[in-house]
């Protein structure tokens, strides 16, 4: 049987990946996004570890609609951002912000 520790310490690593995915790409709006998905997901990883150890269904439950509110996420924001590279023909981070009003 595998310990909580170990669960605990691969989503605090998958978290870390995910946060300094974040800093050190500021120019992909795809790898952002997965970024923020791989953070979302080492969450969902200490929800599951933790209702596990204390046989509690409830953290699954929970995670279930995490899921499917970041795979709704994920569509939406994939959807947009194919759309917009459709009518300015890059993704680029720096040239996104020129939307603003």
């Amino acid at each position: 049987m595998v310990p909580l520790s170990h669960y605990l310490i691969l989503a605090a690593v998958l978290f870390a990946l995910s946060v300094v995915g974040i800093f050190l790409n500021r120019k992909n709006v795809i790898i952002l996004l997965m970024a923020i998905e791989l953070m979302l997901l080492s969450v969902n990883l200490n929800l599951v570890a933790f209702s596990h150890y204390l046989q509690d269904l409830s953290g699954q439950v929970f995670v279930f609609f995490i899921l499917t509110v970041a795979a709704a996420e994920a569509a939406i924001g994939l959807a947009i951002l194919v759309v917009y590279f459709r009518n300015r023909q890059t993704i680029n981070v720096e040239d996104i912000d020129s939307l603003r009003g």
